[in-house]
């Protein structure tokens, strides 16, 4: 097998959360775009006809549509039960569904940090954890949290989002520790700034939106599209070395 080969998806499903619009769509098209089929999941997900379903189909390669909100924990099993016994068997999970509140500290309400926890860090655990032991009974499989810069750092107003993905960066660690060994290789993406739904309110403060530009060494935010190739590699075979490694896509902001 020559190395571009190792890259191919073929034959392979990802599911791949929140992928309605924003970086969770832009990935499960990367990986249609290297032969995998995608079952999606988010909150407000079409159940057909979604814009990140045509563009999948478009490719040749099949989608399914679930709906989960992710803050419910009823629901997040209810939709791994139903998941389970309808589609064929996961390949590799995306766990990309997250949410943010920006509110200084002082009046951070407890709602709000409950709500990031449980979507950003409890769910994910959940999720891989149940999609993940049958990985490991077939001692193949690839999972791909999405962390953050706030992995790392931790941002201002947004104390809930930043211990969320500090927790995702140890729940790599800690899932790959156990699960290396048997075949199935957990990592994780930190994206930087990223130009979303999620990031518009920052890109529209002028002040705030040169001082991130003028820290980013690429000179530029980052977009969706851009973390394509990361995920693709991270689900591909030319990875099957890597575990628990945190890949930054930053545009060189860590790195500074």
């Amino acid at each position: 097998m020559g190395i571009l080969d190792k890259f191919s998806l073929s034959g392979k499903t990802a599911l791949v959360t929140g992928c309605s619009r924003g970086i969770g769509k832009a990935l499960a098209i990367g990986l249609a775009e290297a032969g995998a089929d995608i079952i999606g999941v988010s909150t407000s997900l079409e159940l057909s006809g979604s814009a990140v379903e045509k563009e999948v189909t478009s490719l040749g390669n099949s989608f399914k549509a679930y709906r989960c909100d992710f803050s419910e924990r009823q629901q997040l099993y209810d939709f791994i039960g139903k998941v389970k016994s309808e589609s064929r068997e996961i390949d590799i999970l995306v766990n990309n569904a997250g949410t943010t509140f920006r509110k200084p500290v002082t009046v951070h309400p407890d709602d709000d940090w409950d709500k990031v926890i449980e979507v950003n860090l409890n769910s994910q655990f959940i999720l891989s954890r149940e999609v993940g032991k049958d990985m490991v009974a077939r001692s193949k499989g690839k999972i791909i949290f999405i962390a953050s810069i706030n992995t790392f750092q931790g941002g201002i107003t947004i104390p809930g989002y930043a211990a969320s993905k500090g927790g995702i960066g140890q729940l790599t660690k800690a899932f790959s520790n156990e699960w290396a060994s048997h075949g199935v290789n957990v990592n994780a993406i930190a994206p930087g700034y990223i130009a979303t739904d999620l990031t518009e309110s920052l890109r529209r403060e002028k002040k705030r939106n040169s001082e991130i530009i003028a820290r980013i060494p690429a000179g530029r935010w980052g977009e969706p599209d851009d973390l394509k190739g990361a995920v693709v590699f991270l689900a591909s075979e030319a990875s099957n070395f890597i575990h628990g490694t945190i890949l930054t896509v930053d545009g060189g902001w860590m790195g500074k």
